[in-house]
């Protein structure tokens, strides 16, 4: 038992409160939660990286909780932080999910699904395609470093065990909200819009040549027309997410400074 006096009471209270934030934000925080990583593997990397903040960041320890009812508040809050930070994200990875979706539907892929290895769903291969690229463009922009340096922040802007539901928070996040679909049809009106005309172009060709058989000609020119159409479109997904990187720091300094109380 001798080893439990080199523990110091302070770093560690420290250290427990560090990683009930920045455990949550993980487990919360759309790619890091995915079911693609094992829960161990999360808890974890929760575990080092709390290691490695706790001693940069200034953290309260009054608010350290001492009873069973505290605790659960405290974690309450910290829920409402962590889904404070990952919903932005989300929003956007929705955006370009439900773009990929309606080109899917276009092309006639609206019965060929695949498995989410997220959440274990049945979702369209171009919602896939489309949620993937934008993945992997966030983590190439550096996008994760922004995430935890707002962890960082976070200490400073919201105490631990602290949220306010400000009217500017409600307000910011709704207007982010409605932004989705008009930020899916940017992205997708490209392709919507040139297999609505190849749609318009078979039924004219159905019109003036009816012993055609337009439906086994057309199904298969539209969907090669649309994978055509969203090769080029993968570039408009890239200089979306590009855009919202370069903006993404300070939304989150925003959502924060209000989620303290402002």
């Amino acid at each position: 038992m001798d080893i439990l006096n080199v523990i110091d009471p302070i770093q560690f209270r420290t250290y427990l409160l560090v990683l009930i934030r920045l455990s949550i934000v993980i487990f919360m925080f759309p790619i890091f939660s995915s079911n693609v990583f094992p829960s161990q593997l999360k808890l974890g990397f929760s575990l080092v990286a709390s290691l490695l903040f706790y001693s940069v960041v200034n953290v309260d320890l009054s608010r350290f909780p001492m009873t069973a009812i505290d605790t659960g508040l405290l974690v309450i809050a910290e829920l409402l932080v962590g889904l404070t930070l990952g919903i932005c994200l989300r929003i956007f990875l929705g955006s370009v999910q439900l773009a990929g979706q309606i080109i899917g539907f276009q092309m006639g892929f609206a019965m060929i699904n695949v498995v989410d290895p997220q959440t274990g769903s049945n979702v369209s291969i171009m919602d896939q395609i489309g949620y993937w690229v934008c993945v992997v463009v966030f983590l190439l922009l550096n996008g994760h470093h922004i995430v935890f340096m707002a962890v960082i922040d976070s200490f400073k802007l919201v105490p631990i065990g602290f949220f306010t539901m400000h009217d500017a928070l409600l307000i910011k996040i709704l207007e982010l909200a409605g932004k989705l679909f008009i930020l899916a049809v940017k992205i997708g009106a490209p392709v919507i819009a040139s297999l609505a005309f190849v749609s318009v172009g078979f039924g004219m060709m159905a019109k003036f040549s009816p012993q055609m058989n337009v439906m086994i000609v057309a199904f298969p020119l539209k969907i090669i027309a649309g994978l055509l159409l969203f090769g080029l479109t993968i570039q408009i997904i890239v200089i979306a997410t590009r855009t919202y990187v370069n903006e993404f720091k300070g939304l989150l300094m925003y959502l924060l400074y209000y989620a303290g109380g402002g």
